[in-house]
């Protein structure tokens, strides 16, 4: 496979600098094929490119408005990938080489095809749990407990930040959204620091686990950083978390959510779809781990005990209401009679048609149009200018806050692909602000994105970038903290 890499005289040319810095604001989400795949044709300073980046910037700011414009996201990125990858094929057919932007579009689309089924599956066991009264029974319980609203801040952040590591950010971020929209139902303002407290959070504790953040299961499977030496970025990933959350507490109200006290109970089977999800996520772990398999495969095979489990419920059902309706004539239950009454078959295809098909048509379009731009030439101009012309220390800080905006696995990709001549401590660096860089917008990272859908009015892009500054304290502060604590790292060669 290409490197993607860019030559040295495109460096010399100061045209194209302004085109790639234009593009570090315009793009953004998942594509490592967006370095992966290169094309022959210099195209990073034509007519095609400038207007090719112009598209997906226009598209860019039309999602930046989506709160105001009351226009879902996926529209301008679905017609800027099209638009992109339209004027590629026809550049390339002109040149006569038709089959090569072909396997460039077939490779973007085939990273897309990976995220959608993981993102999917993900939110098909969340959309059952919900079904299952999971998450209201989590909030009854919450209620009960008379947690107030600065403890259930810390409680799902904490949460957030502990799980992560091991289901990994997205899927942890979008069960803690689950628990706070239950629990704030209708607290617009909560909502929204909250989720910014638990995409924060997330990316924290991803980014000191192989497992954590897809950025470093690339780092850990290239060879660069060994499995124990990720728990080295603890402090510092911890140090991200914390200071912005200390900063949005004070300004929480200190009340008890509204809600009535009532005593949920759980839909048969909700205890064990929750651990065939746990099953699931260690299946997905286990086929990346041991048998270097993406992760996708493990997930979409737990679809399948999801499915199995989905047929039994079905097919036990009557035997199980007759059941209890017995034991609740017996005791008289009038209450738990009717509630069977109301009782339905569970049916997955339809929890799988409940999923948030808006921000997976985002994904396709940001993935496609990334994959197109990157094609071009601009990712890997951009990543390499940075460590061409600056110090790497500076140049890994500078990438963490692109890719708040470019997203952490192209840019890792970049970097992993150039292989830059740094120490140790700065792989670690890079690991770290990759990870957690994502965090300063929320279309910085998969797990914003997701939120912004799943707590769709509640969790926008405005509502966190009005925490940007604090958020920046927090990234500047885990910086800092691994080139004091981890000093002698650097001494090392990487």
């Amino acid at each position: 496979m290409p490197t993607g890499c860019c030559s040295q005289t495109r460096l010399r040319k100061s045209l194209r600098w302004p085109s790639a810095l234009l593009l570090a604001f315009g793009i953004l989400l998942f594509s490592p094929a967006a370095l992966a795949v290169t094309g022959s044709l210099d195209l990073t300073d034509s007519t095609v490119g400038y207007v090719a980046v112009a598209i997906f910037v226009l598209a860019y700011a039309l999602v930046m408005g989506e709160e105001k414009l009351h226009m879902r996201k996926s529209k301008p990125v679905l017609v800027a990938a099209g638009l992109i990858w339209v004027m590629i094929g026809w550049v390339y057919v002109q040149s006569g080489m038709p089959t090569e932007a072909e396997h460039a579009f077939r490779e973007t689309l085939l990273e897309f095809a990976e995220l959608m089924l993981f993102l999917l599956v993900a939110m098909t066991y969340i959309n059952a749990m919900d079904e299952r009264r999971v998450f209201d029974a989590l909030r009854s319980w919450m209620i009960r407990k008379g947690f107030s609203y600065k403890q259930l801040f810390w409680l799902t952040g904490s949460l957030s930040f502990i799980i992560s590591p091991i289901a990994d950010n997205l899927t942890t971020a979008m069960l803690m959204c689950a628990v706070v929209t239950k629990v704030a139902e209708g607290d617009k303002r909560f909502i929204n620091l909250a989720c910014i407290n638990i995409v924060v959070a997330a990316n924290a504790g991803g980014a000191f686990s192989p497992f954590g953040d897809i950025t470093t299961l690339m780092v850990w499977q290239a060879g660069i950083v060994q499995f124990y030496e990720f728990f080295t970025l603890l402090v510092p990933s911890l140090v991200n978390f914390l200071i912005p959350a200390v900063l949005m507490t004070f300004f929480i109200n200190n009340r008890k959510p509204e809600g009535v006290y009532e005593d949920v109970w759980l839909k048969r089977g909700a205890r064990r779809i929750i651990l065939l999800f746990l099953l699931t996520i260690t299946t997905a772990v286990a086929c990346h781990t041991l048998l270097h398999l993406p992760p996708v495969l493990g997930m979409m095979t737990g679809l399948g005990y999801l499915q199995f489990f989905g047929y039994f419920l079905r097919m036990t059902l009557p035997r199980s209401l007759e059941k209890k309706r017995i034991r609740y004539t017996r005791r008289g239950d009038e209450r738990k009679l009717r509630q069977l009454g109301s009782v339905v078959p569970f049916d997955v295809f339809n929890r799988v048609a409940r999923a948030e098909w808006d921000t997976l048509l985002f994904f396709y379009g940001v993935v496609v149009a990334v994959g197109g731009l990157g094609f071009l030439g601009y990712l890997g101009l951009l990543s390499e200018a940075l460590y061409a012309g600056w110090d790497a220390t500076w140049a890994n800080i500078v990438l963490g806050v692109v890719s708040a905006v470019v997203d952490n696995i192209p840019v890792m990709f970049a970097v992993l692909t150039m292989e830059p001549d740094m120490s140790h401590g700065h792989w670690l660096l890079i690991t770290l602000t990759a990870g957690v860089g994502g965090s300063l917008l929320s279309i910085g990272s998969a797990a914003g994105v997701a939120l912004m859908g799943q707590a769709r009015g509640s969790y926008t892009f405005i509502g966190h970038l009005r925490w940007a500054p604090a958020i920046a304290v927090g990234y500047a502060a885990s910086v800092a903290a691994h080139l004091w604590l981890n000093a002698a790292s650097f001494a090392i060669s990487g």
